[in-house]
């Protein structure tokens, strides 16, 4: 902001960079005259402070500080002839910031508070505007007690005459104020408190007095006003009418009550309303700092100063002496800091300089404050008996008069003297000093006040006789400057405190002295504030009360000083790039530095005006003016060169086209004469051909007319008889046919109407109905406890949704269908009128026949009659008849093809009109289809984003807990030993049931498991009893089957140690053996059948009742014998197959005909005597059998230790149950209720701790087993060994002809099934291993994405299989508290959250994929469906899982804009990528020293490099898709916004060349997207602000058809955004133009009806909702493999 415009956000702007910079406390000293500004200037200092740093803390601290000023101004502020809203007090606020510099709370300190203005107003003035506002909101229901009215009811309101302000509406700012008390943590009873006395304080202005002699009053009996100012403040009416009207006066020896007079009981009814009011004052302050006060360790602050300026006034008293005083000892300040600064500058760059001597108003604050100055003279003159302001003015005259030049006497005056401030001479009247310094309230009335049942006033004057000094400081941290002392008219002695004893303005002066030490301690900024007139009046500016202003400021004095020296500066970087214009192409240097003093030495000559520093050029005054002038002139003469080029090509090529013009004009107008006269030439000679054929054609018109007219009246006449009756008899038919159809019609119409109207009917209740409930069902979502229920309920209103679409699309087929079955019977209708015209024609034709009959009769009768004389009349009368007939026939059949016409009008109308209407219908469903599915989507869109806002409230709540948590366990000292009960925070839904329990290391106790907490349903106690009786009964049946078992084993093992025994020399013996090992064999298959058939008449002979207790644990049991039987028989096959090998063995050494070839076997083995070889061999097999037998040994025990392990099982499972059966005859006395539960409650850590254990057997077996196979492994390979020496020892000759094949042991592999197990102790170490110590980087790289959440899925597949509630509960819960250390842990690193967000998402579509739903199930392939989940319904895990899943992405996104919060500024706006664009800077702004360096760090290049780190990192993880195109457009919706939001504020940058620079980082940011991808992300829709923000600096700006465009274009832009920009825009030279104010008017006029926010910024905080599209994964789980590197040994594959 260092080139705009003075502004109080540039200053602002510096004071926090340089606190951050430099580590400073800071301080803003905003001061002026009354209605200068100075406290809406305060106001825009901290929203600027509040804007950019934000909060550290969740309660919005910042809100909070904004929020303190309405409250101070409703109490603090008042209307006066100079400003409607002045500032009656003065303030200094201090703001705390963190070591991160945000927000962390805040302080107030206030400044004598004028007390007077609430019993006394000028003329045209206010009192304070919340009297005002209570009198306006008088007609609420909660302020009916308060009996208010009218502002000119009330004495203390209606003296100035002026209650209204123009333009400002009280009410409303009453609702501002109490919002802000709320805000603030003011309660509403707090508030009515305030608002009670307050109330009071109007009431007791009106009470009046009445004299009965010159030294007494009286108040009249049941005065109104007295009483209800009792009634407000819970006091007794007698004793405060008494008190009013007396006072108390105390000697030494006793105390007398003495009657005042009516004067001065007004004082002290107006000294008592004072001393409240300042009361009240002071506890809203101390409040308002308890609510700004923060916990958190400040690290820096910023301080705002709104003090009053300079004051002079035709009268002058003690307030604008302490004012002035205070503006004398700033102004000290103002001088020693700007001059201190300015020998530093000129120090640092090595400048020669001297020093310029100033005005220092030392001698003026000496006269004030010094030893026997004014205020010791008034302080010594208050504690006189018979002190007076005439006496006091005479000791001023005495001490001061003509010995301080400084202090005057007026001439005509006594009571009066003038002081010589730095502005300008004050003269002070002297009336009234003493009493304003004393503040003198009667002892006696602020006791009665005391005694008050209203508990809060008792408050405001509980401490007013310990009260604490001026300069110490309040538990809030405010320093008491504002305080009022309570002082008796004579006090009594040894009672009067110290507080008692000090004045106002001895407090005015240590208060004063304080704030210069907190000055003196901080780096200050100054604002000072410069009223244009006196008169209030817009647009007027008086620049003699200007320039007194700014004398009086001390501004003018600081301009001379700046004057002298270098005032103007430049850095040579600036330099350059500013006067490049007069450089020319050979005076460029590389080195700046040397370039710009060539450059100078050229341009001005006298070496005087300039000095070059280290850094900066520093020019006297002039100087820049005269370079501005030479570049201007420069770009002048450049600038009509092109003019002039530019014109002559213009007006050339506008004279070439206009002879183009003129010989194509000729052109055209002879070859158009030409072709006139042609066309004369043919129309003559066309009218006289025209002419004959028409004057023909007349004549043959005429004749034929009359003939027709002679055939047509015979025609008629003749056939006007039979025609009459004819249609007569037409008209009846058709008026039956007409009536007919209409009736039906109207009957059907009125059918239709009513079935309208009731489906009408329908629809409108069952809207009304839909709406209520939509009503209740909003009200219940805003609450927090109900969000259980919208999270369970949210995927079945979508279902609704979906099922509301189907019915629609139904109710649309069946009109359709409607629309079918009423053409179809207007096709029957059709059909049925043919064959009505059809049956006419039948009826004609037999009219025709009896006509014929009749004419036939009558000719006979004629001939008759005439016979032969008649023949030719007759003849003549046929023919007339037939004649008739033809014509009646002809005009019969020529009425029948008109009726015909139109009946086919008819009904093509009414094709039309089905058609038309079943395309309205068509149309207007399908828009009612898709606003209402619109409007559904928009619905589920606010619910979706409530949604995670409440699950965002949730998890800072839940954080909260975390941390005040940890510290109540730091706080603990020793850990008390023992079982400890942690419960799992990880949702709300969980928060009731699952609990774990911790075990010490100290302690060696069993484990156990906590039961459920969750109901369970009542069950009959037969039934429970019959049940209980079959389980003993199982058990009996199984210790049998056992024992029966274990003798079979005993059996099996005796004749292995037999056969052991015996030694194998003899083939006999070996067959005999086989023999016994086949029967051994047969028998355990034998036993193997009978424990499947008992084990089938256990589950057949099972109680029907599935949830009876007891049955889920014996199939555990009864599938854990059965493992173990087959593992038992595995063992044993193993066992015979090593037998059966070294028999082979042991065969092939011997030789083959043994029984029938004695004599080859002698041979041999005397060959082996003689060789010393059968030794060998016998030391080889006795090896061998001593293997064997260790092993057959080895496995005999464990076979013996697990027999025992099964016998000690059964036998504690059999104690366990007459335990059970104690505890059940126990229970039978209880009553039937608890009887039930606690049998229930015991069945279940029965069965629990069984399945545990046995669970635990059943890992140590398989442990065993697979020891068991590694060591068969390994003798197996040192039979082999054995067996190759062997043979090598042995002779070629003795070797038997057929091979000696070994064989290999089988071993059976079973398929995996996409499970990992573990044990319930390991669980931690996995917990630890695959969530809190693992690094993301060497698993995104090293191993597939989203591999530990296939990992977990897989041990809850395990759990799951093995029916362990208790198991999948403790995993799940460990799982997602464990997410959730992880990301509190390493919440800041943007891999972690991206790979958790990743792996939780990759959790949450497992759990879907696989959990067995047929909407889930479609995607999977068949093996997959294999693998769902059997025993639970995850559906509420699932739900935690994606409230998870929200957390992290919002965490994610928090990541993101840490992230790139510095980048973007720089990147976006003060980068420079488009090299020259901006080189040239606006004229008459000056650079402002900045914290950040002229070239940032950041570019637009670090910015996409960023981008595509992020977008990397997430592809590597595995993230969705969706999920990366939701982020991508969160990112670039924070650019857009920050971008925004930092063009809104600063001037700099609104210009055109920046807008062409926003819009080429724009597409640079869009060619990103379609490199990635991504422009369907919804991304680019985001940076629409952005870019019409670019494209309204760049459009021209002038006229109305500008106008209509801009607002037609920027439609992405509120109505204060399109302002704002148009207002700071900036020209980069002097040939563009600023925009003009009747332009911005012109826009505002048609953006008026525009229904947008009135906010200015955008919320840069804002985050879209987020969705997690189903994403189905490929990957079979059996093939995934576990690497070592993770540490998961103790997992193992099922």
């Amino acid at each position: 902001m260092g080139d705009m415009d003075p502004h109080i956000f540039a200053v602002a702007e510096e004071a926090y960079k340089q606190m951050a910079r430099d580590e400073r406390n800071q301080s803003i000293i905003v001061s002026g005259e009354s209605g200068a500004g100075k406290t809406v200037s305060a106001k825009y200092a901290m929203r600027y402070f509040a804007t950019v740093s934000g909060s550290a803390s969740e309660a919005n601290v910042e809100e909070k500080v904004l929020a303190s000023n309405p409250i101070m101004e409703s109490i603090g502020n008042a209307k006066t002839t100079r400003n409607d809203n002045s500032s009656r007090f003065g303030k200094y606020i201090e703001i705390g910031f963190d070591k991160r510099y945000r927000i962390i709370g805040a302080n107030m300190r206030t400044y004598l508070l004028e007390k007077s203005r609430v019993v006394f107003q000028a003329e045209e003035e206010r009192n304070y505007h919340i009297f005002y506002q209570l009198c306006a909101s008088a007609a609420l229901p909660e302020f009916k007690t308060l009996r208010l009215g009218n502002a000119n009811y009330f004495h203390y309101t209606k003296q100035g005459g002026s209650p209204v302000i123009d333009g400002i509406d009280d009410a409303k700012e009453m609702v501002h104020t109490r919002q802000a008390c709320t805000l603030l943590g003011i309660s509403d009873s707090y508030q009515m408190g305030v608002f009670r006395i307050l109330a009071g304080i109007l009431h007791l202005g009106n009470v009046g007095f009445k004299s009965r002699d010159a030294d007494s009053c009286t108040i009249p009996s049941k005065h109104e006003p007295l009483t209800i100012f009792c009634d407000l403040m819970g006091v007794e009416y007698e004793e405060m009418s008494h008190w009013l009207c007396h006072r108390k006066l105390a000697t030494a020896s006793e105390t007398y009550i003495k009657p005042i007079s009516k004067l001065q009981a007004i004082n002290a009814r107006d000294a008592l309303a004072k001393h409240i009011y300042a009361k009240l004052f002071n506890w809203i302050v101390d409040h308002v700092n308890k609510a700004l006060h923060s916990t958190v360790k400040q690290h820096s602050f910023i301080g705002v100063l709104d003090i009053y300026g300079f004051e002079t006034f035709e009268i002058n008293s003690f307030e604008q002496f302490c004012i002035n005083y205070a503006n004398e000892k700033l102004q000290q300040q103002f001088n020693m800091h700007v001059f201190k600064l300015e020998q530093e500058e000129y120090m640092k760059e090595q400048i020669p300089w001297t020093l310029i001597d100033f005005y220092d108003n030392q001698p003026c604050i000496n006269l004030i404050e010094a030893k026997l100055g004014i205020l010791d003279l008034l302080d010594e003159e208050c504690k006189m008996p018979k002190g007076s302001d005439d006496s006091w003015a005479q000791k001023l005259y005495n001490t001061h008069l003509n010995k301080c030049a400084l202090f005057e006497k007026p001439r005509m005056s006594n009571k009066a003297f003038i002081i010589q401030h730095f502005a300008d001479k004050v003269e002070y009247q002297c009336e009234g000093f003493l009493e304003k310094n004393k503040d003198t309230v009667y002892e006696e009335q602020i006791k009665v006040l005391k005694s008050s049942k209203f508990k809060m006033l008792s408050e405001l004057f509980q401490d007013e006789e310990k009260a604490l000094s001026p300069t110490s400081a309040t538990p809030s941290g405010r320093t008491l400057l504002s305080r009022t002392a309570v002082k008796p008219a004579k006090a009594r002695p040894g009672q009067a405190s110290k507080e008692h004893k000090k004045t106002v303005g001895h407090q005015f002066r240590n208060s004063l002295h304080l704030l210069m030490e907190t000055l003196n301690a901080t780096t200050p900024h100054y604002v000072r504030c410069i009223k244009p007139n006196d008169f209030k009046f817009p647009f007027t500016f008086d620049e003699k009360r200007a320039v007194q202003q700014l004398r009086a400021c001390g501004v003018l004095e600081t301009i001379r000083i700046s004057a002298a020296g270098f005032p103007s500066r430049w850095t040579y970087q600036e330099f350059f790039s500013r006067y490049r214009v007069l450089m020319k192409q050979k005076d460029v240097l590389s080195n700046r530095k040397q370039t710009c003093k060539n450059v100078l030495e050229k341009l001005i000559l006298d070496q005087d005006k300039y000095q070059f520093g280290k850094t900066k050029i520093f020019f006297r005054a002039g100087q820049v003016a005269y370079l501005e002038k030479i570049r201007a002139d420069k770009l002048r003469a450049a600038c009509i060169r092109i003019q002039k080029t530019i014109r002559g090509w213009l007006m050339r090529k506008k004279y070439l086209r206009m002879r183009k013009a003129a010989i194509t004009i000729q052109r055209y107008v002879r070859g158009y004469q030409a072709r006139c006269y042609a066309k004369f030439l043919r129309r003559t000679r066309a009218a006289t051909i025209i002419q004959k054929f028409q004057r023909m054609c007349v004549v043959r018109k005429r004749y034929r007319l009359m003939q027709a007219a002679t055939v047509v009246l015979q025609s008629h006449l003749r056939g006007y008889i039979a025609r009459n009756k004819y249609h007569r008899m037409l008209r009846e038919h058709k008026a039956i046919i007409i009536q007919k159809h209409m009736r039906g019609w109207l009957a059907r119409v009125r059918y239709h109407r009513s079935l309208k109207a009731i489906v009408y009917l329908q629809c409108c209740y069952r809207r009304m109905k839909a709406k209520r409930e939509l009503k209740k069902l909003k009200i219940e979502a805003r609450s927090v406890e109900r969000y259980k229920k919208l999270n369970i309920g949210m995927e079945n209103k979508i279902m609704q949704l979906q099922r509301k679409v189907d019915e629609q699309n139904k109710d649309y087929k069946s009109l359709l269908e409607k629309l079918t079955s009423l053409e179809t019977m207007y096709n029957t209708e059709t059909e049925k009128l043919r064959s009505d015209v059809e049956r006419l024609r039948m009826s004609e034709e037999e009219a025709k026949n009896a006509t014929n009959r009749v004419l036939n009769l009558q000719e006979e009768i004629t001939k008759l009659r005439k016979e032969l004389h008649q023949t030719q009349s007759e003849k003549k009368t046929i023919e007339e008849r037939a004649d008739k007939y033809k014509q009646e026939t002809e005009q019969l059949v020529s009425e029948l093809k008109e009726q015909n016409m139109l009946l086919k009008k008819e009904k093509e109308e009414l094709n039309r009109c089905i058609h038309d209407q079943a395309k309205e219908m068509t149309e207007n469903m399908e828009k009612k289809l898709i606003e209402e599915t619109k409007q559904l989507e928009l619905d589920l869109n606010d619910e979706r984003l409530r949604y995670q806002n409440l699950l965002n409230e949730f998890s800072r709540l839940e954080e909260r807990y975390d941390d005040l948590k940890d510290e109540v366990n730091l706080m603990v000292s020793i850990p008390k030993p023992g079982h400890k009960r942690t419960d799992s925070t990880h949702s709300s839904n969980e928060s009731e049931y699952t609990f774990s329990s911790e075990i010490t290391e100290a302690e060696d106790l069993p484990l156990r498991m906590e039961e459920p907490s969750e109901k369970k349903a009542q069950l009959d106690m037969s039934l429970f009893l019959k049940l209980q009786k079959r389980v003993t009964e199982l058990e009996q049946e199984k210790q049998s089957l056992q024992d029966e078992l274990d003798r079979k084993e005993e059996l099996a093992l005796r004749a292995k140690t037999k056969e052991e025994e015996r030694p194998p020399i003899r083939g006999a013996e070996l067959e005999y053996e086989s023999l016994k090992r086949q029967e051994l064999e047969s028998e355990n298959k034998k036993l193997k059948n009978e424990l499947n058939e008992l084990q089938k008449a256990l589950m057949e002979k099972r109680p029907p009742e599935v949830t009876a207790p007891g049955a889920p644990a014996y199939r555990v049991l009864l599938d854990q014998l059965t493992s173990v039987s087959e593992e038992l028989e595995v063992r044993k096959e193993e066992v015979l197959i090593l037998r059966s090998q070294l028999v082979s063995q042991k065969e092939a050494i011997q030789p083959k005909n043994t029984m029938t070839d004695s004599t080859i076997l002698l041979e041999d083995v005397q060959k082996m005597k003689d060789k010393g070889e059968i030794a060998q061999a016998y030391i080889g097999l006795k090896e061998t059998n001593r293997l064997l037998e260790s092993q057959l040994q080895s496995q005999k025990k464990s076979h013996d230790n697990e027999l025992e392990a099964l016998r000690g099982e059964i036998q504690s499972l059999k104690e366990e149950n007459n335990r059970q059966q104690q505890l059940l005859a126990q229970n039978l006395q209880l009553p039937p209720e608890a009887r039930i539960e606690a049998s229930l409650q015991h069945e279940i850590t029965r069965l629990t701790n069984e399945n545990l254990d046995l669970m635990e057997q059943l890992e140590k077996q398989d442990k065993t087993v697979r020891k068991l196979k590694k060591q068969l492994k390994v003798f197996a390979k040192k039979i082999g060994e054995l067996e190759v020496g062997q043979m090598e020892n042995i002779s070629p000759g003795q070797i038997i002809d057929e091979p000696i094949r070994p064989v290999n042991i089988p071993r059976k592999e079973k398929d995996f099934q996409g499970m990992l197990e573990y044990k319930k102790d390991d669980e931690p170490k996995l917990v630890k291993n695959l969530i809190l110590d693992l690094k993301p980087r060497g698993v995104a790289v090293n191993l597939i994405p989203g591999l530990p959440a296939y990992i977990l899925f897989m041990c809850v597949r395990h759990a799951d299989y093995l029916n362990d509630d208790q198991k999948v509960r403790s995993l799940l819960t460990s799982t997602i508290n464990g997410i959730k250390k992880v990301l509190k842990k390493r919440g800041d690193d943007f891999e972690t959250v991206s790979f958790w967000l990743s792996n939780t998402c990759r959790f949450l579509h497992c759990l879907k994929q696989y959990s067995g739903e047929e909407g889930f199930m479609k995607h999977n392939t068949s093996r997959q469906n294999e693998h769902c989940l059997t025993n639970f319904d995850l559906a509420e895990y699932r739900q935690v899982l994606s409230d998870l899943a929200i957390q992290i992405y919002q965490q994610l996104v928090r990541v993101l804009e840490n992230i790139l919060q510095p980048m973007i500024v720089s990147g976006m706006l003060e980068h420079e990528t488009i090299q020259g664009v901006s080189g040239v800077k606006p004229t008459g702004l000056r650079k402002r020293t900045s914290s950040i360096a002229d070239e940032g760090t950041y570019t637009l290049d670090s910015i996409v490099r960023q981008l595509n780190t992020f977008h990397s990192v997430m592809c590597q993880h595995g993230m969705d898709p969706e999920l990366i195109k939701q982020v991508v457009k969160q990112m670039f919706y924070i650019i857009g916004a920050v971008t925004l939001n930092n063009l809104l504020l600063r001037k700099d940058m609104c210009s055109w060349s920046k807008g062409m620079q926003i819009r080429y980082n724009v597409s640079q940011l869009e060619e990103w997207l379609r490199d990635k991808n991504l422009m369907n992300s919804g991304a680019k829709e985001t940076l629409e602000p952005l870019i019409q923000a670019a494209q309204l600096l760049q459009v021209k700006k002038k006229t109305d058809e500008d106008a209509e465009a801009i607002c037609s274009m920027c439609n992405a832009l509120t109505t204060a955004q399109i302002v704002k920009v148009l207002n700071l825009y900036t020209p980069v030279n002097e040939f563009e133009e600023r925009v003009s104010v009747s332009f911005i008017r012109t826009i505002q006029m048609r953006l008026r009806d525009r229904k947008d926010s009135p906010q200015l910024l955008m919320d840069a905080k804002h985050i879209f909702p987020v969705t997690f599209p189903f994403n189905p994964s490929s990957l079979a789980l059996e093939t995934i493999q576990i690497p070592a590197s993770l540490g998961l040994a103790f997992i193992s594959r099922v």
